[in-house]
């Protein structure tokens, strides 16, 4: 989908499904003498995708589809299992040593993918006497979770292009950009112009067309940044290869079903 994107190198997407898995993107080659780009390796970048962890909303639209369509899975927080997903990739990411390379992590702005990305890329536990603002307060979103501090990890940027599917479901509207900055004191909400949701259409639903649009307009946002290496935590919108690799330590399955995703399932034969 994002192959045409110059000195852009994607590997490495993490991207939770029913249980949480390490998938390898197929390499753009970046060797000169293969004739498929300008660009050496040194010039490229490397972006770890993320999708969010398990939502109340994809248990019930699992179960049945018209589900996303309940106004109380407006904005839709992550479930207990959802939760663990986090902690289980959190343990992985610091094994692995991925967290010490991350200079970004992007985040869309809804409640889940926030939650996600300060769960697994976020300091640890926050406490008043520390004299930074937390990443996460307590029991944010009703998580029953511990404060998260903002020290000694990567900046945590909220993007409102890359949220996933827009349109007709309220699991994918967001809230007021000013009540998140109570929940998420350390998140920086500065690219986002609008405090209310200007993006989602209450009867219009985008087009993978129009999905894949913004989806290259926010990619080509970075192309030129000096960062070498970032995450983005909603990989809905940018798409995926299947998985191939567990990473060890996964956690037992739950249904999780993307809204989009259900919806190509029950418009099929």
């Amino acid at each position: 989908m994002f192959s045409s994107i110059t000195g852009i190198r994607y590997f490495g997407l993490l991207t939770f499904e029913s249980v949480l898995t390490l998938v390898q993107l197929p390499f753009i080659d970046m060797d000169p003498a293969n004739g498929s780009s300008l660009y050496p390796l040194h010039r490229c970048k490397t972006i770890h995708l993320v999708r969010h962890a398990q939502g109340v909303h994809n248990i019930e639209g699992d179960k049945n589809y018209k589900a996303y369509m309940k106004p109380e899975f407006f904005d839709a927080p992550l479930t207990p299992l959802g939760w663990q997903q986090v902690d289980c990739l959190r343990k992985h990411v610091q094994a692995c040593g991925l967290h010490k390379s991350i200079e970004l992590v992007i985040t869309s702005p809804l409640l889940r993918t926030m939650q996600t990305a300060v769960g697994v890329f976020g300091g640890e536990g926050y406490t008043g006497k520390m004299d930074v603002l937390p990443l996460m307060v307590a029991n944010a979103g009703n998580s029953d979770r511990a404060a998260i501090s903002s020290l000694n990890c990567p900046p945590i940027l909220a993007i409102e292009l890359c949220r996933e599917h827009l349109g007709v479901h309220p699991c994918d509207q967001r809230r007021h950009i000013h009540e998140y900055q109570c929940l998420f004191p350390a998140i920086d909400f500065s690219q986002i112009e609008s405090d209310e949701d200007v993006l989602w259409k209450a009867d219009v639903r985008e087009t993978k067309a129009e999905v894949a649009e913004r989806g290259m307009k926010f990619m080509n946002c970075f192309a030129n940044c000096e960062l070498r290496s970032m995450v983005i935590t909603d990989r809905n919108m940018t798409g995926s290869n299947a998985p191939i690799t567990d990473f060890p330590g996964k956690i037992p399955s739950g249904p999780d079903l993307p809204s989009e995703v259900a919806d190509e399932t029950r418009s099929g034969p």
